[in-house]
């Protein structure tokens, strides 16, 4: 008898819900995307409703032939990718391949990866929505069209191999006005003054410290040391007196469950995960994992979602933990229900461990580090979005000085409720008792000299945060946007914040005057509207296409015309020392430069930095003893090791810039992949991480962020291994197979670890 055929999206899915289905079902993987446009060329009929040319993405033609042959020998095809617009659109995509082996087609999806949930997903199987299909394929051909017709305008413009798109420009212009701001920012001077006050004249009397709030009745304003200086003269020759005291209960409810936004901002603020590394590895718990004894199990529903709508299940399921684990008085009177904000997809529920009785200190020996913390932060925002409110008493003390007030707050927790889970403090310090009309003596007055800040650069948490509230993008698109910021080298990481480029900068000011829509944040936010409204069959995505179309392409021409080129390289305002030219900025393949405008016949160049107010500071490059490594085979003299401005290094000639022969610094490791003749040398990103790919990328685009071994691993079919530095294990070998353990010891062999 034929079986039933399940095609998921990972192979990291397969293995997991192989291990609770019956023997009537196979299941394989698409490896994501199977089909798109084409990759050389715009495919987009833009005379004919924009009709998309899809193709098979190039290295997935024998997953293509396997699912063909599988749909082929089955009885029936559940298409089951993630329940999102990608994964609509995956299955669209598998379907259009396989229909001619297997007409039998249906859809399932299901938000978290149990028994419960696929055996439930089966016997609910549905139509593909098309109309989520085509909401997904309007966003790609409108991100196609931006792309393909904006980014050969930069090339000619500043820089070749550039690239703009829809959504991440104008994240960029974010960035590139919040430094621009900080830069126009001139600080004010204030003063914040602060009493240590005893209550009472004994030298024993218990003191507490209160802050300036009031002159006069008005807001504490002190501008200048003169006005400080009068301040403390004042205050000290007064008497301070209680003037009120107020007691009160608050209680502080906990925070809803995470969603992918608030996700990617707590795994950045508190575990100092990029949004990128917090998506893959929230995927691989969802996906499952290998836990041993245990087997593949996955850990948490689906990590793409806006909504904080949890099940009924899973509601029961936290009243009987929370009871069980803490006691009936942690559970609140009533179960909470959080309201999702207007706007969001409610398709999916919040992000939540599948089962709250495999609690993260369970999983520590079986999980690697990234993913215990992870599931760990997951778990107790759940658990604690459950709970009862923790409840303070709180007390604010006012105290009166001449014309002056001051405040004291102080709380009491009476108990801990949620705060159990997440331990998380509000404390304060403590006040004696204090009554109103009471003298107090002043013990120690000291103000303090303060300037105010200009608006701070983004960190990733804050970046996620304003793309949301401004509603540019969709949580499951803010990791490839800041990834790509940082991979077109239009932002750089300053002590973990966003700072632009001179090149993103460059590029946002081109794009902002000559694309003032495009650019705008508002006309963004409501594309993704209008896309929402395709998904839910309120608007045709042709249509859309067609009234995007008809402004941008007369924008287009008019900045095609007008647009001024800045390949001659920004004015800087200073001089070449060599010849007394101007020096301007360049772009070049690994950064700005500073170049004279002299070339060729001056060709002085320099690495340079800015600080934060724009200047300019030349970086004096240091004498380097250079490394002879050969002869040069193109003039005879000597070849030398250098290093590239981004880091990694490189062999090239000593007699440049007469001759200009070089070559890449191999590691002397073919490389491992089937079929390949190159060999791994060392590269370094723009970013300045050094890493170890084929030579001959772009045909082959094998890479290891570690030095290569030329020696397979004993444990997996990985053909090589790579020497790691971490800071729990030192210097060691290790796989570079990420669903492989293997490690040992530098200078042991792999035998001794065999053996042992």
């Amino acid at each position: 008898m034929a079986k039933d055929l399940i095609i998921v999206e990972s192979p990291a899915k397969v293995k997991t819900i192989k291990k609770f289905l019956g023997s009537n079902y196979e299941v394989e993987a698409s490896v994501g995307h199977v089909r798109d446009l084409p990759s050389r060329r715009l495919g987009v009929d833009e005379g004919n409703d924009f009709l998309p040319e899809y193709e098979v993405i190039d290295g997935k033609e024998k997953v293509v032939n396997k699912l063909k042959s599988q749909a082929a020998k089955s009885r029936l095809v559940f298409l089951a990718p993630d329940p999102d617009r990608e994964g609509e659109a995956i299955a669209f995509h598998v379907a259009e391949l396989i229909k001619a082996k297997n007409p039998n087609i249906q859809r399932i999806q299901f938000n978290e990866i149990t028994p419960r949930a696929v055996k439930e997903a089966l016997e609910h199987p549905r139509e593909i929505n098309t109309k989520l299909f085509e909401s997904q394929q309007a966003r790609r051909i409108l991100d196609r069209l931006v792309g393909y017709k904006i980014s050969p305008l930069l090339w000619s413009k500043v820089k070749r191999g550039i690239s703009a798109g829809r959504v991440q420009s104008v994240a960029l212009r974010l960035v590139v006005d919040r430094e621009k701001e900080r830069r126009a920012f001139v600080p004010e001077e204030y003063w914040v003054f602060k009493a240590l006050l005893a209550a009472g004249q004994n030298a024993d009397a218990p003191q507490f410290t209160t802050e300036l709030t009031k002159i006069g009745g008005k807001k504490a304003r002190i501008g200048s040391k003169d006005e400080a200086t009068a301040l403390e003269k004042k205050v000290k020759a007064a008497s301070f007196t209680v003037s009120d005291v107020t007691e009160k209960e608050r209680s502080r409810t906990p925070p809803p469950p995470f969603i992918t936004s608030t996700l990617q901002q707590a795994a950045n603020q508190r575990l100092g995960y990029p949004a990128k590394k917090t998506m893959s590895t929230a995927q691989r718990l969802y996906e499952g994992v290998d836990l041993g004894e245990r087997g593949a199990q996955a850990l948490i529903t689906y990590m793409r979602t806006d909504s904080v709508r949890i099940s009924d299940d899973a509601r029961d399921a936290a009243k009987a933990f929370i009871t069980e684990a803490f006691g009936p008085e942690y559970y609140p009177p009533q179960p909470r229900h959080f309201k999702t904000k207007g706007g969001a997809q409610d398709a999916h529920e919040a992000i939540r461990p599948v089962d709250l009785t495999i609690r993260p200190d369970s999983l520590k020996g079986d999980l690697p580090s990234d993913q215990y913390h992870l599931y760990k932060l997951i778990w107790e925002r759940f658990v604690a979005s459950q709970m009862a409110a923790a409840r303070f008493w709180d007390t604010t003390v006012l105290v009166a000085a001449a014309d002056t007030e001051w405040k004291a707050k102080g709380e009491r927790l009476l108990f801990p409720g949620f705060l159990i889970v997440t331990r998380e403090s509000d404390a304060t310090q403590e006040l004696p008792k204090l009554e109103s009309g009471q003298a107090l003596a002043l013990v120690k007055l000291q103000g303090e000299q303060k300037f105010t800040q200009p608006p701070p650069r983004f960190s990733e948490a804050s970046l996620v945060r304003e793309l949301e509230e401004k509603g540019i993008g969709r949580p499951s698109t803010y990791a490839a946007i800041i990834s790509t910021l940082l991979d077109r080298d239009y932002c750089r990481l300053d002590k973990k914040l966003f700072a632009p480029t001179d090149l993103g900068e460059t590029v946002s000011d081109l794009l902002a005057e000559h694309f003032k829509e495009l650019m705008d944040v508002d006309f963004t936010a409501g594309m993704e509207e209008r896309l929402d409204k395709v998904a839910d069959g309120d608007a045709n995505w042709v249509d859309l296409l067609k009234q995007f179309a008809g402004g941008f392409y007369a924008t287009l021409k008019d900045a095609e015309k007008q647009m001024q080129s800045v390949k001659a390289g920004l004015e800087t305002g200073l001089i070449c020392e060599q010849c007394g030219k101007p020096l301007v900025v360049k772009f070049g393949k690994a950064g700005p430069f500073l170049a004279c405008t002299g070339y060729p016949d001056c060709s002085n160049t320099k690495n340079f930095t800015r600080d934060e107010n724009g200047n300019i500071t030349v970086v004096q490059a240091e004498p380097v003893q250079w490394e002879k490594v050969g002869t040069c085979p193109d003039c005879g003299h000597d070849l030398v090791i250098k290093k590239s401005r981004t880091g990694s290094r490189f062999i090239a000639c000593s007699n440049y810039p007469k001759c200009k022969h070089a070559e890449p610094f191999s590691t002397g490791v073919r490389c491992p992949r089937e079929g390949c003749t190159g060999d791994l040398v060392e590269k370094s990103s723009k970013r300045g991480k050094i890493f170890y790919s084929c030579s001959t990328f772009p045909k082959c685009d094998f890479a290891l962020w570690d030095w290569p071994i030329p020696e397979p691993c004993p444990v997996c079919d990985s053909p090589v291994l790579v020497r790691k530095t971490t800071k729990a294990k030192g210097e060691h070998i290790a796989c570079p197979n990420k669903s492989c353990r293997y490690m040992r010891e530098l200078g042991e062999t792999s035998g001794e670890q065999a053996e042992e």
